[in-house]
């Protein structure tokens, strides 16, 4: 069965105007599923209603980030911040619960020099057990992902390693490993041996061209016609999120890659 891929209304079609003019857009170029990096510029409600009416499944949301204009990047990293991450991951679940989105990304934030090394560790593992127990009572799995530190410098999480000795630490079904390819490329390389560690902790997959985030098939470093056959042969069967930036001026001029590397919307 081919793999399906899900839209990321955050960064596709952007030529369509705000977040919640994007559903529709999706739904005409043929997605049924999407997802969204940043939803809480919008109601709950009006996005509840833009997927109703153009019958499509949202996969996944990021959790509420904060200040992202001011540089936030979430804050369950940070000492001393762990009342304002148990309020943002409330919010989170509650645009979860109210789109009926199975995974939240949990945005882990950035260092803080005021801390150490070790002090960012142990805060972040006690949140993560945190935000695992209650995820668990609701039903939604949360996901933690390494962001490269070219792309995004002083987010504390950047490296596979760390994450996956996290999920190993914290053992349970509601927290497990956002997989994305771009940021695999730039923090460790070595594509196929990674992904085959790597799998077993997986709940979900992105992509996007290194070095510029774009569409898989634009011209860039990694094969992906290649890579999407790597994941099937390692048993995955979950949504490839398409987080990229088109290269193109249409978001629908951008999608060939889907049909020639034999995945399906």
């Amino acid at each position: 069965m081919a793999l399906q891929v899900a839209a990321n209304l955050t960064t596709m079609f952007p030529e369509r105007g705000p977040l919640f003019t994007r559903y529709a857009a999706a739904k005409a170029a043929g997605f049924k599923a999407v997802e969204v990096s940043l939803p809480y510029s919008e109601t709950t409600q009006r996005l509840a209603a833009e997927l109703s009416k153009n019958g499509l499944k949202q996969i996944l949301i990021n959790s509420d980030p904060g200040n992202i204009e001011g540089g936030e990047m979430g804050c369950a990293c940070i000492p001393g911040k762990e009342a304002t991450f148990k309020d943002s991951l409330d919010k989170s679940i509650s645009y979860a619960k109210a789109l009926d989105v199975p995974m939240i990304h949990i945005m882990v934030g950035k260092f803080d020099k005021n801390h150490t090394e070790e002090e960012h560790a142990r805060t972040l593992e006690k949140n993560l057990r945190y935000a695992a127990n209650l995820l668990n009572q609701e039903g939604i799995v949360g996901l933690i992902e390494p962001k490269n530190s070219i792309t995004f410098p002083g987010y504390f999480l950047s490296d596979f390693d760390t994450a996956v000795g996290l999920i190993f630490k914290i053992d349970s079904p509601n927290l497990r490993l956002l997989l994305d390819i771009f940021h695999l490329q730039f923090i460790s390389g070595n594509i196929t041996r990674n992904i085959e560690r790597l799998m077993p902790y997986t709940a979900h997959v992105q992509v996007s061209q290194p070095p510029n985030r774009s569409e898989p098939l634009s011209p860039g470093e990694l094969d992906f016609t290649y890579i999407f056959q790597k994941l099937k042969a390692e048993g995955y069967k979950g949504f490839i999120g398409a987080e990229y930036v088109p290269s193109t001026k249409k978001t629908e001029e951008s999608l060939e890659w889907i049909k020639i590397c034999g995945l399906t919307f």
